[in-house]
């Protein structure tokens, strides 16, 4: 197949780019912008990030379902998505961090909505932006290239929003203002990015996706142990980094009042990026891809525990708690994905029949409700605490509660990741064993005999039946494309 020229490729990172103006911006900064500039409780906004997160998980099958029964003989299958709900996603953003003043129940009835809304229609976006990646090109070299364009593109504005935005957020600042006229620059240069992608990053390769029930997806799931343990151990995980990442700016704001070294933490985690990206495929050959996921977790673990019992006079120690969980974060989250595409193989290997999308989607749904319930604990750590918006001092009951919600959650719950892993069997021999049995039913079936023969035609139509899954679902994550801190 033909190569990929560099616009295309430069053109899908763009696509990424541009998602994470949404979505890092919601992550990074919604919970603040809740509470020091709508007034809504802790405990409320807690609840609204639960409830609407996990709307949004269930948002993604979805819009996956919507993609999949569609299709454009100008533009082909994802294109449309991206070009038609570009702009209204990204005036949602604008929407979502203007609330306005409606009393108690409005103001709050209008976050959930417009939130909500904001969730579906990046669905809308993003799971067909993943998915493009599919139909530019087959040449796993080639997807690789686009992989890596699609982790600079989010990591370039998720440390752009650390470095340029955060240090903004300040006692005594006019927050409304300046969340109004940075989401509205958002729209314009996200426009561009969107459109940009559209122009250049063409659909090259077609192919059909059948429909796949909820009954075949459980049985998916129940058929594949080192699956359901990468799953499970993922939720815990995730859990406790969108704790961290919620209350980030609280912690380094409140606690050990250093706001100006948001900045230095973004630029940290791009140089740590890169490097780990260079060095991961020799740690990978040494000592394996689930006891790289073990240590990181363990890193983030001590992070976790450094940040919960470091007094805030000692700041440059609390900071560094800080780095060393986001270590962890970015070393599991490089190998995280490449787990995930090995229990395909282990499905294959189990049952005969390849199930990407199925298996994506459970993962990504898993993931999204960590995601969910991690922001809402950390909102109720806070809420517990008794914090006060509006640039006060916090009482220690409060600086304690966010050291909870940075230090404390994130380490109980990656520890808990830390356990459900140690139960995963599939380690990289096994992966390689299981590889080398299904390339030789591959070669039977080509090759079949004639006791193989009598059976083909009924292999084939389960296997049809069951293969493919929701294509459109390989894409509802990009902060762990990107970086952790997104999808």
């Amino acid at each position: 197949m033909k190569k990929l020229n560099k616009l295309s490729i430069i053109g899908y990172g763009a696509g990424d780019a541009a998602n994470n103006l949404a979505f890092t911006t919601a992550t990074m900064f919604l919970l603040v912008y809740y509470t020091d500039v709508a007034g809504i409780s802790a405990a409320a906004a807690g609840t609204l990030l639960l409830v609407v997160r996990l709307f949004d998980a269930f948002a993604d099958v979805f819009a996956g379902r919507l993609v999949d029964r569609t299709y454009s003989k100008r533009f082909g299958k994802f294109r449309p998505f991206i070009m038609f709900g570009s702009i209204p996603l990204l005036l949602l953003s604008v929407a979502t961090f203007s609330v306005p003043q409606l009393g108690e129940s409005g103001t709050l009835l209008y976050a959930y909505v417009t939130y909500a809304a904001l969730g579906l229609a990046y669905s809308l976006v993003n799971i067909p932006y993943g998915s493009l990646a599919g139909a530019m090109t087959q040449d796993p070299g080639e997807r690789a290239k686009l992989g890596s364009a699609r982790m600079i593109g989010g990591l370039l504005v998720g440390s752009a929003l650390g470095i340029f935005v955060a240090p903004l957020i300040k006692p005594g600042a006019d927050l409304q203002s300046m969340f109004t006229t940075i989401t509205l620059v958002f729209v314009v240069i996200g426009a561009g990015l969107y459109f940009f992608t559209v122009l250049t990053a063409k659909e090259r390769v077609h192919r059909a996706v059948p429909n796949v029930s909820v009954k075949q997806s459980i049985e998916t799931l129940k058929g594949n142990k080192p699956l359901l343990m990468l799953c499970i151990s993922s939720f815990f995980f995730l859990s406790g980094y969108l704790a961290l990442t919620s209350v980030q700016l609280y912690y380094l704001r409140d606690v050990l009042g250093r706001l100006d070294l948001y900045p230095v933490l973004s630029i940290i985690q791009l140089v740590l990026t890169f490097a780990l990206a260079a060095v991961m495929p020799k740690l990978v050959r040494s000592i394996g891809k689930k006891n790289i996921y073990i240590y990181s977790s363990l890193i983030t673990v001590s992070g976790g525990v450094v940040i919960f019992l470091t007094p805030a006079s000692l700041v440059m120690v609390g900071f560094g708690g800080l780095v060393l969980s986001l270590v962890g974060v970015l070393a599991m989250s490089i190998v995280v994905w490449a787990l995930e595409a090995d229990t395909v193989e282990y499905g294959e290997w189990k049952t005969g029949v390849r199930t990407e999308g199925i298996t994506y989607a459970l993962f990504s749904f898993t993931r999204k409700s960590g995601q969910a319930v991690g922001g809402a604990l950390a909102a109720y750590a806070l809420a517990l605490g008794g914090y006060k918006s509006g640039g006060v001092t916090q009482t220690p009951e409060a600086v304690f509660g966010i050291q909870i919600a940075a230090g404390a959650l994130p380490a109980i719950l990656t520890f808990l990741a830390v356990l459900v892993m140690t139960k995963y069997t599939l380690t990289d021999a096994k992966h390689a064993e299981i590889l080398k049995e299904i390339q030789e039913r591959r070669t039977k079936t080509a090759h079949p005999g004639p006791a193989d023969a009598s059976n083909a035609a009924e292999r084939t139509t389960a296997a049809t039946t069951l293969a493919a899954g929701s294509t459109s679902a390989a894409a509802s994550e990009p902060a762990d494309t990107s970086k952790p801190a997104g999808q």
